[in-house]
């Protein structure tokens, strides 16, 4: 049975609500010490590419394609085992995505939050 997926800035105070907590951020966010993140996985490997992170740019103009190109590396080899992983976890237990992002709403975890939901 799925349990709730949920995404957030790492920044906000963590809960007991969070579940799991993931970080899907390629790069380590400013400012949090590893031993503060009160993380349960760093998974890096289900981020945006370089190239598309950089593209994008957070930029909200361009994010119905940003959106279609994430999705699309979702599904190639790099990314694959590592959106399995997250819908292991999210399988089991309340999953929490965390960003350094300031507009989560057009961020790779809401995508990704959409997207695990769907598989589910």
């Amino acid at each position: 049975m799925a349990k709730q997926i949920t995404y957030r800035r790492i920044y906000e105070e963590t809960t007991p609500a969070d579940g799991k907590r993931v970080l899907v951020d390629r790069v380590w966010p400013r400012g949090v010490r590893k031993e503060d993140a009160h993380l349960d996985e760093w998974l890096r490997e289900v981020a945006p590419s370089s190239d598309l992170r950089k593209w994008y740019g957070h930029e909200p103009s361009r994010f119905t394609e940003f959106r279609r190109r994430y999705l699309a590396e979702l599904r190639d080899a790099g990314h694959r085992q590592a959106a399995r992983h997250l819908r292991d976890i999210a399988a089991h237990d309340r999953l929490t995505l965390l960003t350094a992002t300031r507009d989560v709403d057009h961020s790779q975890a809401a995508v990704l939050a959409e997207w695990l939901a769907k598989k589910e």
